[in-house]
């Protein structure tokens, strides 16, 4: 007992002597506990209707002012033609359309009324169909208190649902471009740094430091390996996808590829500027781990953006993931282009630039 005592003694005094160690176990817990339950909310909110009123009666102004006082929805446009409102939709300006067709008011005191028409932007498949669900009841509800009022009886089927660019809402669908990411995320910031840590405890870059090479040469020899091992992870997983699951990328496969670079190119930096400014192990593990943790549930992976509080969608604009996730998903469901997501792959470039100098910079050679 008085050996396990001695040892408990000499553990605690180690932990807490530490510099490091102490001040994740605080900070760490405190800020899952605090932003966590903020962001990974399911209740989806803020979604962007784009509606088409092709009957101009009082009872499309009656549906279009519900859906606009409702707490869910946003009412973006009001198009004169469906096209301008798909367009929207594609730009990743609105997440509906609500169409409501000509002579929609007299056809309900018809046996067989026309029907509304829902288009859900398929791409973020849990928005999409939630945001369908929400819209159908919204609209469900104002055409029947209009009957009542009337004295009718509130008709059976009013509402098609059409979900664009992935029309089952196949859930898989949408999480494979995720679970790219989240490989891409691991192998190449997880990687690096703990690459360049473990030659750190085994003595190993002691032997680096004594000669005369660079600090960019330094980096690049660190990056290159594991820029190569994520381009041909991201091709094989892209082949499985393909062959096990039937999902082939709608859009070019040298854009998503170009994507797919600049962004190892951001998370390599990222790790080994980590590890660079990281003493062993332990360390680079809890840093790296914090980093992942936020990128994954902050970056529309996982929950979208525009539900979060606006606090939480302004630090999502300043993570490297939201950038590849909105581009990963609109270059494989919507077939974008390049030209299309310009914005995504400039802001990818200048995170490469910016994490990369700084990995190349912080690596302190001890002569």
């Amino acid at each position: 007992m008085r050996t396990l005592l001695v040892l408990l003694d000499k553990e605690f005094r180690q932990f807490f002597r530490n510099p490091f160690l102490p001040k994740v176990v605080i900070v760490f817990p405190l800020m899952i506990m605090f932003v966590i339950p903020w962001v990974t909310t399911l209740d989806v909110r803020h979604i962007d209707v784009a509606v088409v009123d092709h009957d101009r009666s009082q009872t499309s102004r009656r549906i279009i002012a519900k859906v606009a006082a409702s707490e869910y929805f946003t009412l973006r446009d009001r198009a004169e033609e469906y096209d301008a409102a798909l367009r929207r939709v594609e730009s990743g300006n609105a997440d509906v359309i609500l169409e409501i067709p000509r002579d929609f008011e007299r056809s309900l005191t018809t046996p067989a009324p026309d029907r509304v028409s829902i288009a859900a932007n398929g791409v973020n498949a849990l928005k999409g169909s939630l945001g369908a669900q929400y819209l159908v009841a919204v609209v469900g509800e104002s055409i029947s208190e209009l009957a009542r009022e009337q004295g009718r009886i509130p008709p059976a089927e009013t509402l098609v649902v059409q979900n664009r660019y992935n029309p089952t809402l196949e859930y898989r669908h949408y999480m494979i471009p995720a679970l790219m990411i989240m490989l891409l995320v691991m192998l190449c910031g997880f990687l690096p740094a703990l690459n360049l840590v473990s030659e750190k405890e085994t003595g190993t870059i002691e032997q680096i430091n004594v000669t005369p090479v660079g600090r960019l040469t330094f980096a690049l020899a660190k990056l290159i390996p594991f820029w190569v091992i994520g381009l041909i992870v991201l091709g094989l997983v892209m082949i499985v996808a393909r062959i096990v699951y039937g999902l082939a990328p709608a859009g070019s496969i040298a854009s998503i590829f170009l994507a797919a670079a600049l962004f190892i190119f951001t998370m390599s930096g990222i790790g080994l500027g980590v590890a660079n400014g990281s003493a062993n192990m332990q360390q680079t593990m809890f840093v790296m781990f914090f980093f992942v943790m936020i990128f994954i549930l902050m970056s529309g992976l996982i929950t979208p953006i525009e539900s979060m509080p606006r606090w939480a969608q302004r630090i999502s604009r300043i993570l490297p993931p939201s950038y590849f996730v909105d581009a990963m998903r609109a270059l494989y469901l919507k077939g974008a282009t390049i030209a299309d997501l310009w914005v995504n792959y400039a802001a990818l470039a200048l995170f490469a630039v910016v994490f990369n100098g700084w990995a190349a910079l912080s690596y302190r050679k001890q002569r």
